[in-house]
């Protein structure tokens, strides 16, 4: 009798933590800089069990990070900083060159192909639970979305 609510205790735990992973983080990948350039650009997928908002990102690589949105704006195309991104329960969001993206801002060092930005994602449900994603997004070559490879599917 022991063994086996210990059997179940075990098994409790277990999918308690796969309950708490409710946010998934999938291809992440910086853009590259050159010699003094102060911003660049991070981007990935992201997907939530639940509705979710990304509320923060930070990283060791600069003080300020920020997610934000293009916009056209009276038939000018804008960048500006957004406090949170809305993630709809099971569907996967895109942060993407032209669209929403992270960007690193007032970067004191280069950043290079090769290399990888660490970064920290705080996600936050309905009911105000924040859950902590850690992200090693790879650096890539200054023209990386040029070299993004699209499925069969149409656009």
């Amino acid at each position: 009798m022991k063994i086996s609510i210990a059997y179940i205790a075990i098994a409790a735990s277990f999918f308690a933590s796969v309950a708490h992973a409710q946010v998934t983080v999938t291809n992440a990948w910086v853009r590259a800089t050159v010699p003094q350039q102060k911003a660049t650009g991070a981007f990935m997928q992201i997907q939530a069990a639940q509705d979710t908002k990304l509320v923060s990102v930070s990283s060791p690589l600069t003080p300020v990070v920020e997610v934000h949105e293009m916009a056209v704006q009276d038939n000018v195309m804008k960048m500006r900083h957004i406090p949170a991104l809305d993630l709809p329960a099971g569907k996967a969001v895109e942060l993407k060159p032209g669209g929403h993206h992270v960007m690193l801002m007032d970067l004191k060092q280069q950043v290079k192909e090769g290399e990888s930005v660490p970064l920290t994602l705080v996600f936050e449900d309905s009911g105000g639970k924040r859950e902590t994603v850690q992200v090693a997004a790879p650096v890539r070559a200054l023209n990386a979305a040029a070299q993004h490879k699209h499925g069969a599917g149409k656009h």
